[in-house]
C-alpha cells in the first residue's frame, strides 16, 4: 500500500507534463464525492492500493499528481468522474411581468425542492447536480412545464471554474451518494 499525504502538483503544469512525457502513467479514478474526502483508500488502474491521508480541507482535482517515483519514472494521477449539472437559465424571466417571474421562480423552487435536489444560484442561472438519471430530471422539468425558462445539461468541468469552493462542494459533494456513505471521516 502506498501512502499519500500531499498533492505534488497537477498534470496541467508544464513541469509535470514534461515529466509525464517519459513516464509510466498510473491513474486513480475517483467520483466527485470521494475527491472531497481527506482519508480513504483507492485502487489505481494498475491494481496498486493507495491510502490517502490528506490535510483537512484538501480537495483533489482532476489531473492532480499524487505520486512520482523518479527512479522508476512512474507517475500517479487523479482522474475525476464528475456528473453533469442541470443548468436552468432564468434570464428571460427578467423581461416578464413581476407576477409571472415570481410565480415561475417559486414553481421552479418547488419542483427542485420537492425532489430534494441541491441547487446553487449564480446570476440568472440555477445549477443542480445530477443525482438521478438524466431522463428522470428531464421528466420532472417537463412535468412542471415552467414557462420562460430554459434548461440544459452541461459537464460539471465547464461550470466549476465559475463557482466558489463552497458552491462546488454543495453541487458536487451533495449528490445521492452522500446519503449512502456511513463511514465518512468526521475530520474532513
Amino acid at each position: 500500500m502506498i501512502k499519500i499525504d500531499t498533492i505534488l502538483g497537477n498534470i496541467s503544469s508544464p513541469r509535470w507534463q514534461q515529466l509525464a512525457a517519459g513516464a509510466q502513467l498510473e491513474h486513480i479514478s475517483l467520483d466527485q464525492w470521494m475527491a472531497q474526502r481527506c482519508r480513504f483508500v483507492a485502487l489505481s488502474d494498475q491494481g496498486e492500493e493507495y491510502a490517502f491521508r490528506l490535510e483537512r480541507n484538501t480537495r483533489l482535482s482532476d489531473g492532480d499528481v499524487v505520486a512520482w517515483d523518479e527512479a522508476a519514472k512512474r507517475m500517479t494521477i487523479i482522474r475525476l468522474r464528475l456528473k453533469d449539472l442541470l443548468v436552468v437559465d432564468l434570464g428571460t424571466l427578467a423581461r416578464q411581468p413581476i407576477d409571472t417571474a415570481l410565480r415561475t421562480a417559486v414553481e421552479l423552487g418547488h419542483a427542485i425542492g420537492n425532489q430534494h435536489w441541491a441547487a446553487v444560484i449564480r446570476g440568472t442561472k440555477v445549477y443542480v447536480p445530477m443525482v438521478v438519471d438524466k431522463k428522470v430530471m428531464e421528466s420532472v422539468m417537463r412535468t412542471h412545464h415552467l414557462e420562460h425558462i430554459f434548461y440544459s445539461f452541461r459537464p460539471a468541468q465547464q461550470i466549476i471554474p465559475y463557482l466558489s469552493p463552497h458552491e462546488v462542494r454543495r453541487l458536487l459533494g451533495s449528490t445521492a451518494e452522500v446519503e449512502h456513505h456511513h463511514h465518512i471521516c468526521n475530520e474532513c
